[in-house]
C-alpha cells in the first residue's frame, strides 16, 4: 500500500501530461490492434476518457480515493474501480475480464515498490497483451543540461508530497520490466526534442 493516501486529485482538469502523453498512447494502441485496456493510475480519468472516444473498451483503476470519485461523476460511462498494485488482482478479475492491454501513464516513478506494477499488470492481461508505460525521460544529455542550468533541486524536489521518488532511464525501465514477465518491443520520447524529452513511453508484450 502507497504511503500517501492523496495526490491531489481536485477536478476533471486535464493533467499537463495528457497534452504530449495521450496521443501517442492511442497511436500506439491503435497499431497494435488492442480493443480491451485497463489505466492503472487513471487519475480523475482524462486519459480513459480520451481512449474512450477513440474507440476502446476502457476501464479505470486508480488508488487515490478522490480521483475516482472525480472520475465517476465526470465519465460515468467508464467502470472505474479503486486499485492498489501491491493487492491481490483477482479483486479486479472478480468483476472485470483480462485485458489486451494496461496502459499505465506517469505512475511507476511515485511506487516505492516499481515491481508490483508489472507484476500486477502481467496478472490482468491476456496472454501475450502489452504494457504500455509512461514516466518521466532521463538521459545523459538531458542530465547534463539540469545540472548546468543548476535545476536538480526543482527537478528532484523533496517538497512534493506524493512525488517522485523513482528516477528512469530508458534502460532500468528496460530491465524492471524484463525481469517480471515482459519483453519491450518499442520506445518513444514524447514533449520536448529528442534527447531532452519530457517523459518516454515504453511499449512491452507479456511472455506467456
Amino acid at each position: 500500500m502507497p504511503s500517501v493516501e492523496t495526490y491531489g486529485w481536485a477536478s476533471s482538469e486535464e493533467p499537463r501530461s495528457c497534452g504530449y502523453i495521450s496521443d501517442e498512447i492511442i497511436v500506439i494502441l491503435k497499431k497494435l490492434g488492442i480493443r480491451r485496456v485497463l489505466d492503472v493510475g487513471a487519475g480523475n480519468g482524462t486519459l480513459c476518457h480520451e481512449m474512450s472516444r477513440a474507440g476502446f473498451e476502457v476501464v479505470g483503476g486508480e488508488y487515490d480515493e478522490q480521483g475516482v470519485k472525480i472520475a465517476k461523476e465526470s465519465y460515468g460511462g467508464i467502470p472505474f474501480y479503486r486499485l492498489d498494485v501491491d493487492e491481490d488482482a483477482d479483486l479486479l478479475l472478480s468483476h472485470e475480464k483480462p485485458f489486451n492491454a494496461v496502459v499505465s501513464t506517469e505512475v511507476i516513478e511515485h511506487l516505492y515498490s516499481p515491481h508490483s506494477l508489472p507484476i500486477y499488470a502481467g496478472k490482468v492481461l491476456h496472454s501475450g497483451g502489452y504494457l504500455v508505460i509512461s514516466t518521466p525521460y532521463h538521459g545523459y544529455l538531458k542530465n547534463l543540461l539540469l545540472s548546468i542550468f543548476n535545476k536538480w533541486d526543482f527537478h528532484h524536489t523533496p517538497l512534493w508530497c506524493g512525488g517522485h521518488i523513482k528516477f528512469w532511464s530508458r534502460a532500468t525501465l528496460t530491465k524492471l520490466l524484463e525481469q517480471n514477465g515482459f519483453t519491450v518491443t518499442g520506445f518513444s520520447g514524447v514533449g520536448r526534442l529528442p534527447y531532452v524529452w519530457k517523459s518516454m513511453i515504453l511499449v512491452a508484450r507479456k511472455l506467456g
